[in-house]
C-alpha cells in the first residue's frame, strides 16, 4: 500500500476505494465525495447514493474525513479495514442493500 500524495490524488483514491466497497454491499451504491468549498485541500465530505436515497441522509452531515487522515491511512491497512467497514455499514443502511449483487451461473 501507499501513502501520501497531493489531495486530488487522494480524493480519486478515496472515491475509487469507497465506492468498490459500497458496491460489495450493492451493485448500484456510488459513493460521492465532497471536496469543494470550504473543504478544498482540507478534508472530504463522503456520502453513498442509491437511486434518491443518500446516507447519511440528507440533512445529517456526511462522513468527514480529514486529507492529513487519508493521505496518511490509506497506507496502513487496519485504517483502509475500519474504513471500508464503516463504508460497508453505511451501503447496508440503504434501502434495498443486498438486493442488487453478482450472481454466478
Amino acid at each position: 500500500m501507499f501513502s501520501g500524495g497531493d489531495y486530488d490524488e487522494v480524493g480519486r483514491w478515496l472515491w475509487n476505494f469507497t465506492t468498490a466497497h459500497a458496491k460489495r454491499e450493492n451493485l448500484r451504491a456510488e459513493a460521492r465525495v465532497d471536496s469543494e468549498g470550504p473543504r478544498a485541500g482540507r478534508s472530504y465530505g463522503l456520502r453513498l447514493t442509491l437511486g434518491e436515497q443518500l446516507a447519511p441522509p440528507a440533512g445529517a452531515p456526511p462522513l468527514e474525513l480529514s486529507f492529513a487522515d487519508v493521505a496518511a491511512g490509506r497506507g496502513h491497512l487496519a485504517w483502509c479495514d475500519d474504513l471500508a467497514a464503516r463504508v460497508r455499514s453505511l451501503a447496508r443502511g440503504l434501502s434495498g442493500a443486498g438486493q442488487t449483487t453478482r450472481q454466478t451461473a
